[in-house]
């Protein structure tokens, strides 16, 4: 014979399992509350679609905006708008992405005006304590806007050198042609030299023996700089003629115009190209 208290207890537990299917059966027959959760979830839905459209509507107009072919109508440097491109992009994305977080909330009736407050409180807290932070955004910003640099672009600041990877509204990537990456904070960046606004210049000085004359020599330089053939050269090279005279040899220096980045190149091929017809000269006179 069971004790009293186990079948009461027995009893109990029997009955508030029946309640609670009870309850989750009404629950799940309720057909208002099942209204009220697909216009819910429909409405989050057409939220999320909705900004997804809009999204690629503006990356559309900015494309458009930055086109290649319209920055060259407008005689606008290409790696500038497609940087003010990126820039634009990735701000629509924030905005998007921030306006729909709040509608979405709202649809919760969760009150936006206080997150919108206490954002801008903890906005303002922010931006006194990280004022090198704000020095930061708004230094990238004119970089940006009065086009001081591109992504693309070989510059000089202080002492880092190096073509420019990412140009952000806190921070510019550099990369040096030794493969080493910089990453400056834009509020530090003062002076700025760009190599890539106009063609280089590469110098290159050839000392000869002063048993040939000077017209010889020079002609015989034209002769080899204009069978050179390269795509780093923006103009043919030009000898300019004597830099230096000494008793037993001369100095001839020669110059060509380049493309950013390429001087060493440059001077290291016309330096062969030359010493082979020297070499070649030389030869003949002896056989």
């Amino acid at each position: 014979m069971k004790p009293f208290f186990a079948s009461g207890q027995t009893e109990s537990a029997e009955n508030l399992w029946e309640q609670f299917v009870r309850e989750m059966s009404e629950f799940l027959q309720d057909t208002e509350m099942w209204k009220d959760v697909s216009f819910l979830v429909l409405r989050i839905v057409l939220i999320c679609v909705i900004s997804r459209l809009a999204l690629a509507v503006l990356n559309r107009i900015i494309d458009h905006a930055t086109n290649e072919k319209k920055s060259r109508r407008l005689k606008l440097r290409t790696r500038r708008v497609q940087t003010l491109g990126r820039l634009l992009k990735n701000t629509a994305s924030y905005l998007i992405n921030f306006i729909t977080i709040l509608l979405v909330l709202g649809e919760f009736n969760i009150q936006i005006a206080p997150l919108l407050a206490g954002a801008g409180v903890i906005g303002l807290a922010i931006g006194f304590g990280a004022q090198s932070l704000v020095k930061d955004v708004i230094t990238g910003f004119f970089i940006i806007f009065e086009d001081q640099f591109a992504v693309g672009d070989e510059i000089q600041t202080g002492s880092f050198k190096g073509s420019v990877e990412l140009i952000g509204l806190r921070s510019t990537r550099i990369r040096s042609w030794t493969g080493e990456v910089h990453i400056i904070p834009n509020g530090s960046i003062n002076q700025v030299t760009n190599f890539s606004v106009n063609p280089q210049l590469a110098v290159v000085d050839i000392t000869v023996s002063s048993d040939y004359t000077i017209e010889e020599m020079m002609s015989l330089m034209r002769q080899v700089l204009l069978q050179i053939n390269d795509l780093n050269l923006t103009a043919a090279p030009e000898v300019l003629g004597v830099q230096t005279l000494a008793p037993s040899q001369m100095t001839i220096r020669i110059t060509a115009k380049c493309r950013p980045n390429t001087v060493g190149e440059v001077t290291r091929l016309v330096n062969t190209e030359v010493k082979k017809a020297l070499e070649a000269k030389q030869a003949s006179v002896i056989d």
